[in-house]
């Protein structure tokens, strides 16, 4: 039976936020996978987001919590990332910072074990990063995990903004620092046809502060015997309006 999402009018209780059908148990019956949470007056903000599976063939329903289990816009995405033929789980949310930052768990059910594949968490502290702007209108960006290194040209960036930075000669006129957000999106794309997911990941390079965007490192994983790896790393830009 499928469990369609449904408001209550008492907030204080769970109500289904997310749900959707598909085998994750591995024995070919379809499963009703949803997510639950408790619902803030007046506001979409959901607290207490928990994970649900109800079992296509028993109907017994597993419950696992999440760590980071508040925020705006709980979603759930199937797709094979492991490579056996079975559907994980990959559950988004909004923070609802500033930032723009989103929380990402994906799980495994095989056998009805629910197994925790992917953390945000583990992800943000596994990647280290540093942002430094040099003379001659350049930002440097480390990747300090892989020993990466990418040059962003900004000399084509507002004049005023660079007169704030920059010397006339185009030295700096102090030492300027960045940052590199913690996941801004992450997203399922079966780059190969071949029916197994593999993740990008997107973090935002921010410059003086966090609206001052940069561009944004761009993350792709795949999935090598228990856990998600490197595949590629790039560097996007923002493109300016070309005056010939």
């Amino acid at each position: 039976m499928f469990i369609a999402p449904y408001y209550r009018t008492d907030t204080s209780l769970p109500f289904i936020v997310s749900s959707t059908r598909g085998d994750v148990t591995g024995d070919g019956i379809p499963d009703t996978i949803y997510l639950t949470g408790i619902k803030t007056s007046d506001s979409p903000f959901i607290q207490k987001i928990t994970l649900s599976i109800r079992d296509g063939r028993t109907g017994r329903v597993v419950s696992v919590p999440l760590k980071s289990d508040a925020g705006y816009n709980p979603t759930i995405f199937l797709g094979d990332f492991t490579r056996n033929g079975v559907k994980d789980i990959l559950i988004g949310i909004t923070s609802g910072g500033s930032g723009g930052i989103m929380y990402y768990y994906i799980y495994s059910d095989v056998g009805n074990i629910p197994k925790l594949l992917f953390d945000y968490e583990v992800f943000n502290e596994s990647y280290k990063y540093e942002v430094t702007y040099r003379d001659q209108y350049k930002v440097d960006v480390m990747n300090l995990t892989d020993n990466i290194r990418y040059i962003i040209d900004i000399s084509d960036r507002d004049k005023d903004y660079l007169q704030e930075i920059y010397n006339a000669d185009g030295t700096l006129k102090a030492p300027i620092e960045g940052f590199v957000s913690p996941l801004n999106g992450l997203y399922p794309i079966d780059y190969d046809s071949n029916g197994v997911y593999e993740l990008l990941g997107f973090q935002r390079i921010s410059g003086r502060y966090a609206a001052d965007a940069l561009g944004y490192i761009q993350t792709s994983l795949e999935w090598d015997k228990n856990k998600f790896k490197l595949r590629e790393q790039f560097v996007s830009i923002y493109g300016t309006k070309y005056q010939p």
